[in-house]
């Protein structure tokens, strides 16, 4: 039968990790032939991690840290709540580019959030026709920042950049979706493989670039 499932890959690893254990069960000699003291030690514990409770205790070790990975990497692409609905739709159809309020994502890894400066700096101009923008001045008025809560997260195991990603020429679309057609953003799917999947796709026929693209090392500093 087939492994499938969240925790597939995870009984992959342990039945990898039970044939090493197995084919390292015999006796280590040191290059006299003989067993060292240093080699017993490794036998003992080969001895002892070769017991079925033992590796039974391992492998359910391993799909509870697995377990918590993956809902880990789910709980970053959960919508939250924001303390303003701020509607995308309204302000690309308005012609308002996403730099004007994420210029961070020409610079660097992050595109930044609007600052109530930012946002007041157009709407104290505006007619206030949302009770949103009673909220935006409250904040002004009480001299307080705007906790936005960021919608695309990344686990901390994992580096990217906006810039080089702009400089390849993607849009934002690429990556978050059609957000000019939403009130509030949507957290998108993102994860190794849609990441890698994108990669090969587009260098398929540049060798240099998908070897450096699909090198752990690039994201995983």
């Amino acid at each position: 039968m087939p492994v499938t499932g969240k925790f597939g890959s995870g009984v992959i690893i342990f039945l990898y990790i039970r044939k090493y254990i197995s084919e390292r069960s015999g006796v280590v000699e040191n290059q006299s032939g003989l067993p060292n003291q240093g080699n017993k030690k490794v036998n003992l514990i080969l001895t002892y991690i070769k017991k079925p409770f033992v590796q039974i205790g391992l492998g359910v070790v391993l799909l509870v840290l697995m377990a918590g990975a993956i809902l880990a990497i789910r709980q970053t692409q959960l919508q939250l709540p924001q303390p303003i609905l701020f509607p995308h739709d309204k302000h690309v159809t308005l012609g308002i580019q996403c730099l004007y309020c994420h210029p961070g994502a020409l610079r660097g890894q992050s595109p930044g959030l609007p600052t109530v400066s930012k946002c007041y700096g157009c709407h104290q101009d505006i007619a206030k026709t949302s009770p949103e923008l009673d909220k935006l001045t409250a904040y002004v008025n009480g001299n307080e920042s705007i906790a936005w809560v960021p919608v695309a997260l990344l686990p901390d195991f994992v580096y990217y950049s906006h810039r080089p990603h702009i400089a390849a020429g993607l849009n934002c679309e690429n990556c978050h979706a059609e957000v000019g057609k939403m009130t509030v953003a949507e957290p998108q799917k993102m994860n190794m493989g849609w990441c890698l999947g994108c990669h090969r796709t587009r260098f398929k026929n540049d060798p240099a670039m998908l070897t450096k693209l699909t090198d752990c090392v690039t994201c995983h500093k």
